[in-house]
C-alpha cells in the first residue's frame, strides 16, 4: 500500500501544485539585493502562504536567512521540528495563554504586542530560571497588534519591563506599503522611530515585501518580505520584479458534446448558444478557486473558458477551440501558470494574491522543484 505521507499520489489527486523553490530562492536573492546594511528574514506564515512553511523554510534556510516569522506558536513548534535548533522563529500573534512553556522549550521567540503578553513572558522567564528572548511590536498607525504610545511610554518608565527578558527586535507593520504615495508610509515611519526610542536599544523592522521598495529609510535593520518570496507582486500597478513560484494543473474527468440550449451546471446559469464541446475538470471552490471566478483554464495555449458556475469538486469549460479529441480524460489543464498568475487571478475575482495563494486546498499532489 501506498504510503500517502501528508500529500496524495499523482494518479489520487484530481489536481497537481508545482512549486519552485529554486524560484522562491531567486525570489529572496532579489530581495537581499536591494538591501544595503539590513538583514532579510522571511515570513512564513500560513504554511508558508499555503506552499508548504517547512519546505520554503528550508530552502531559504540554504540560502542563507536565518530569521523566520510564523503567526502562532504551533506554527513556531512544527517549523522548529523541521529546521532544527538553529533559525530563529519569532511568533508574530505573540504566545497564547497557557502555551508559553511549550513555546519556550522550543526556543520560540515571543512577539510583545501588549503589556499583558510581555508581562506574561516575563514571568515564564522567572519560572524557568533563564533569560528568554522577546520582541515588541509597537503600532505604528496600523491599529491591529502592538502597544500603543501610552503603553510604550509606560513600559519605558517603569523601568523592569524587560527583567529576565532579552529585547531581541522592535517591529511594527506598514499599513500601505503598496501605495508608495500613501503620506501614511512616512508617518508610520516617523512613528516607528519615535517610539523605538523610548525603548531599549535593539534593532529596528518595519518594512514587509511592499515596503522593501519604498527605499532604505525604511529598512531599518531587518526587512520581513513575505508574499514577494512566492511571487506575488509587491509594486501593484507595476511589472512584478518577482519571479513566479506556483503552477497549478488539473485533470479533465470527462468530455461531452453539448446540443444547442443544453444548461450547464447550477442554475443553468450557462446555456450553449450551438453545438459545445465541453470537459469537467477536477478542481473546484473546495480547491480555492472562487466560485464566482470566471477565469479560463488553458491547454497548448489556447484558453478554455468557464461554461457555468464552479461547483465544489468540478468546473466545466469550453474546448472548442481545441481540435476534437485533443483533450482525453487524465490530461492536465493549466489553471495557475505562464499565462495566468497568481495575481491576474486575484484580480479577476476582486481580490489579492495572499487570499488566493493561502487558499488553495490541500487535495492536490503537491510537487517541489528545485529543492
Amino acid at each position: 500500500m501506498h504510503d500517502l505521507s501528508g500529500r496524495l499520489d499523482f494518479d489520487l489527486a484530481g489536481a497537481i501544485l508545482t512549486i519552485d523553490l529554486s524560484a522562491i530562492r531567486e525570489n529572496y536573492r532579489r530581495l537581499r539585493g536591494r538591501l544595503a546594511g539590513a538583514a532579510c528574514a522571511a515570513v512564513v506564515k500560513a504554511d508558508g502562504y499555503g506552499l508548504g512553511a517547512a519546505e520554503v523554510a528550508r530552502a531559504l534556510l540554504e540560502e542563507g536567512c536565518r530569521t523566520f516569522f510564523v503567526a502562532h506558536g504551533s506554527e513556531g513548534i512544527a517549523l522548529r521540528q523541521a529546521l532544527g535548533p538553529g533559525p530563529e522563529i519569532i511568533v508574530l500573534n505573540g504566545i497564547h495563554p497557557g502555551a508559553e512553556d511549550l513555546c519556550a522549550a522550543a526556543g520560540l521567540v515571543a512577539v510583545a504586542n501588549s503589556p499583558d503578553q510581555l508581562a506574561a513572558w516575563r514571568e515564564t522567564a522567572g519560572r524557568l530560571g533563564r533569560r528568554l528572548a522577546v520582541v515588541v511590536q509597537v503600532d505604528s498607525g496600523m491599529s491591529r497588534l502592538g502597544m500603543s504610545r501610552n503603553e510604550v511610554e509606560g513600559l519605558a518608565a517603569a523601568g523592569n519591563g524587560f527583567d529576565g527578558l532579552e529585547l531581541r527586535l522592535v517591529i511594527s507593520h506598514l499599513a500601505c506599503a503598496d501605495a508608495p504615495e500613501d503620506p501614511a508610509n512616512e508617518s508610520q515611519r516617523r512613528a516607528m522611530a519615535e517610539l523605538t526610542a523610548l525603548l531599549p536599544p535593539a534593532p529596528a523592522s518595519l518594512a514587509n515585501s511592499s515596503g522593501i521598495f519604498l527605499g532604505e529609510a525604511y529598512h531599518g535593520d531587518l526587512v520581513r518580505p513575505g508574499a514577494a518570496l512566492y511571487g506575488i507582486n509587491p509594486t501593484p500597478g507595476r511589472p512584478n520584479p518577482m519571479l513566479p513560484v506556483v503552477t497549478l494543473q488539473a485533470k479533465v474527468i470527462q468530455t461531452r458534446r453539448l446540443e444547442p440550449g443544453t444548461g450547464v451546471g447550477y442554475a443553468h446559469a450557462f446555456r450553449a448558444s450551438g453545438p459545445l464541446d465541453v470537459a469537467t475538470i477536477a478542481f473546484g471552490y473546495a480547491d480555492g478557486w472562487p466560485r464566482h471566478l470566471a477565469a479560463s483554464a488553458w491547454y497548448d495555449g489556447i484558453a478554455l473558458p468557464l461554461a457555468g458556475r464552479v461547483s465544489m469538486d468540478s468546473i466545466v469549460v469550453d474546448i472548442s477551440a481545441l481540435p476534437p479529441g485533443r483533450l482525453k480524460t487524465g490530461d492536465l489543464v493549466e489553471l495557475l501558470g505562464p499565462r495566468q498568475g497568481v495575481d491576474d487571478i486575484a484580480a479577476r475575482a476582486g481580490t489579492i494574491g495572499y487570499e488566493v495563494l493561502t487558499g488553495l486546498g490541500r487535495r492536490f499532489n503537491r510537487r517541489y522543484q528545485g529543492a
